[in-house]
């Protein structure tokens, strides 16, 4: 057997009982190794297990800085816990999680289904490094048919379902319910609009006269059949669309024979829509009603999983998740992970489709049913329908995993020559893009976008409101981000151990001046081994579309129009431009509808707004006199003097 210097067992040797013995050799280096840091995740585990009861719950392990590094849930915390002192049966994984535990939380609960939920809360909190996780964190959109109105509203929703209604989902994308409600709104003629909108109408919008809404807004059709196309539009998103065209099919055949033609073709039209919803449904998913479909797919060590969203017997989309940190995780128990912290957010349905046997099907039933308020059923179907729906979703899995591999091999060689071409020691994991966005300095802000051979980390970006450079001064406002960002990663982590606080490659939207005034910064904070390049429009950019790339010793490198490497470098600096412009804009809509109100303490928008119905603009407000403030609808005494003294203090 071969031997690093350090001792190390390196190569495995031939045959089986070698290997194990190879394996058992380098598992025992590696605790050894690691054995003073490992002593104290132990002893610290140990302590906390003292303290504990054979109940159930959670638990959170924490590093040296009270970092979350895992979230778990037991049945028995006494027992689960004290699991982790027993070295010699831990994987290399869970011996660096215990190697940098040093105090753990725990809460009780009172079931192990109910931990199981918090569990799952926790991880979608906390984002520790060692669970598993969903790269996609993104919320799902909704269909909402408003209950608070008369004429009720049909809308995409996203984020908490508070408003009273019926909600419809989730769907895969904003595109698939785009389609859906364009096509519903053609079916069913309801109102998309705000109530606002619709009180202040006097005649009909576009929307009637494209045959997409009934105009209840100006009497057009009358409360009774307007509450008819809501019933309607309630059995088709329910699954009974059958009934509905059947319903539409005889009002048409009776609008021709009373040779009401116009009526029949507008029957007609809604027919097509509904018929559209139908044939666009790429999977067929009748009779199956209300249900989810997993499937998970794995190759190379990396996990995809395919998740179908059937409604009312109607796919509503399909979405593939690529969760991380899987590595030594069994594949039930990250499917299992995966399903508890996508249905964290989205209801789930009576019936979950799944393509293998969980370990805990019946706990993660019982958890799941208590966030429905209703039984929840997982199920590996045999034949028939669900079967051929099950290996529709495991093909689909298995398709979006190569693909995923193959793009991230092209954006990991892609890393290889980009580190090449910048004279890198490896390959960059993570890149930071920075770039500045202002109007003739105003509301100026700094951007950082965060890409990874992942691809971009939309969840690291971060945007810097300029504070005390002038705002005209593009050199002085990239000082501040870069003062900013990286005293704040000198403060966190000094040493550079943790994972997504320091980058391995940092690139400036611009030329020689913006890398100087970088270079600047990071040499005053200490820094001298962060690489930074610099990338400005170089000569003929129009016609040729190169970029130059300086370099902090003054050097410059451009590369080929069809360099794989110049394309992706493009795409960073295209990606930070929308990010700083998109910033930039919201906060120019914002302080364009900010009032001078605002600033007051203790005024909230219900006095704010009543104030200014009263005197008409915030100028009259400053310019009362404090009795007239007191006669404000609204303002209390106190209020009114809260008031008057703001804008008339000292004086």
């Amino acid at each position: 057997m071969s031997k690093t210097p350090a001792g190390r067992p390196d190569t495995p040797p031939n045959g089986p009982d070698a290997a194990d013995r190879f394996n058992e050799s380098r598992a025992a280096y590696t605790v050894a190794s690691a054995q003073p840091n490992l002593d104290a995740g132990v002893e610290a585990i140990r302590e906390v297990v003292k303290t504990l009861k054979p109940v159930p719950g959670v638990y959170r392990m924490l590093d040296t800085r009270g970092d979350v590094l895992y979230v778990g849930k037991a049945r028995s915390l006494k027992a689960r816990v004290a699991n982790y002192t027993q070295v010699a049966g831990l994987t290399q994984r869970l011996l660096r999680m215990v190697s940098q535990c040093r105090s753990m939380e725990i809460i009780t609960t009172n079931s192990e289904a109910e931990a199981l939920l918090l569990e799952a809360q926790l991880i979608k909190r906390f984002r520790p490094a060692f669970n598993v996780l969903l790269r996609d964190d993104k919320s799902f959109p909704f269909i909402l048919l408003r209950g608070d109105h008369a004429f009720p509203r049909i809308h995409k929703h996203r984020g908490a379902r508070r408003a009273k209604g019926n909600y419809y989902g989730p769907f895969a994308s904003a595109g698939s319910v785009n389609t859906t409600l364009n096509a519903l709104q053609k079916l069913f003629l309801l109102r998309s609009c705000t109530d606002s909108f619709f009180n202040n109408r006097d005649r009909p919008c576009l929307l009637y006269q494209i045959k997409r809404c009934s105009a209840p807004c100006v009497g057009r059709i009358s409360e009774e059949d307007y509450d008819g196309l809501v019933k309607q539009s309630k059995d088709f998103l329910a699954g009974k669309s059958g009934k509905v065209q059947a319903d539409l099919e005889r009002q048409m055949a009776k609008a021709a024979e009373d040779l009401d033609f116009e009526t029949a073709a507008i029957l007609r039209d809604r027919l097509r829509a509904a018929t559209f919803i139908q044939g666009s449904q790429a999977i067929n998913a009748s009779g199956v009603g209300d249900a989810d479909v997993f499937a998970l797919a794995s190759k190379g060590g990396h996990i995809g999983v395919q998740a179908f969203f059937i409604r009312g017997g109607q796919n509503w989309g399909h979405r593939a998740f690529f969760p991380t940190h899987t590595k030594d995780v069994e594949e039930d128990q990250v499917l299992s992970n995966v399903m508890l912290q996508f249905y964290e957010e989205v209801p789930p349905p009576p019936l979950v489709l799944v393509d293998r046997e969980m370990g805990e099907r019946a706990l993660i039933e019982a958890a799941l049913s208590e966030v429905a308020e209703k039984k929840v059923t997982l199920t590996i179907p045999q034949r028939g329908d669900r079967r051929k729906l099950l290996a529709q979703a495991t093909r689909n899995a298995a398709e979006a995993l190569e693909r995923r591999l193959a793009e991230t091999g092209t954006k990991a060689r892609t890393h290889r020559e980009l580190a090449e071409f910048l004279e890198l020691g490896e390959p960059p994991e993570r890149i930071e893009v920075y770039d500045n966005s202002h109007i003739q300095g105003a509301q100026a802000l700094g951007a950082m976008v965060v890409a990874s051979a992942e691809g971009f980390e939309k969840s690291q970006y971060r945007k810097f409101n300029i504070k005390t450079a002038k705002t005209n001064d593009d050199y002085g406002m990239m000082r501040e981000v870069m003062e900013r960002r990286f005293s704040r990663a000198m403060k966190d982590d000094p040493d550079r151990e943790r994972e997504g606080v320091w980058p391995d490659l940092v690139l400036v939207d611009g030329g020689k001046g913006q890398l100087s005034s970088v270079m600047e910064v990071l040499g005053e904070l200490g820094i001298e081994d962060l690489p930074v390049i610099g990338i400005a429009k170089g000569p003929h950019h129009g016609r040729e579309g190169r970029e130059v790339f300086h370099f902090p010793d003054g050097r410059e490198k451009m590369l080929p129009t069809n360099s794989p490497v110049l394309f992706y470098a493009q795409r960073l600096r295209d990606e930070v431009h929308r990010y700083a412009i998109g910033a930039h804009r919201a906060k120019r809509s914002k302080a364009i509808t900010a009032s001078p109100l605002d600033e007051i303490p203790g005024i909230g928008p219900a006095r704010k707004r009543a104030l200014l119905l009263h005197f008409g603009t915030a100028s009259k407000v400053r310019a009362a006199s404090l009795e007239d403030l007191q006669r404000a609808p609204g303002v209390s005494a106190t209020v009114a003097r809260q008031i008057y003294d703001f804008y008339h203090a000292g004086g």
